[in-house]
């Protein structure tokens, strides 16, 4: 995984277990892999794992079972759409819409690069279901 300096890393481990489960690669009452397998994975600090396991517990997107692993939660696709969509309206997007008016571009010159990009990066999702 390749960190950025501009937000914290275990927000971007968040994101990073965030985007498994809206890919529905981890689905609810999966067993997801340890804070140690994780930070192995990922080449972080435990500590910094075992932060970003606190906060998205604290959003209800996994769950420790005591004594047998971290899992997904049941509500974890809802919470984790609602989390990443809050998270890109209030950081993200006003930074692209700054860029688009500065650029003098208008969103439907964007939509058919969106189009194409959907059908390269996500073939299984219909455009209909955006």
């Amino acid at each position: 995984m390749q960190f950025r300096e501009t937000r914290p890393i275990y927000l971007q481990i968040a994101d990073y277990v965030c985007e498994k489960v809206l890919l529905r690669q981890w689905n609810a009452g999966d067993r997801i892999p340890s804070v140690r397998e994780l930070a192995v994975t990922l080449e972080v600090n435990p500590n910094t794992v075992m932060r970003t396991v606190e906060f998205l517990q604290e959003r209800e997107i996994i769950h420790n079972q005591r004594g047998v692993g971290l899992f997904v939660s049941d509500t974890s696709h809802q919470n984790a759409l609602t989390y990443r969509k809050d998270e890109f309206m209030e950081k993200e997007l006003p930074f692209f819409f700054r860029n688009l008016v500065l650029l003098q571009t208008g969103l439907e010159e964007l939509d058919p690069l969106f189009k194409k990009y959907i059908k390269k990066n996500f073939p299984n999702i219909k455009e209909n279901k955006l």
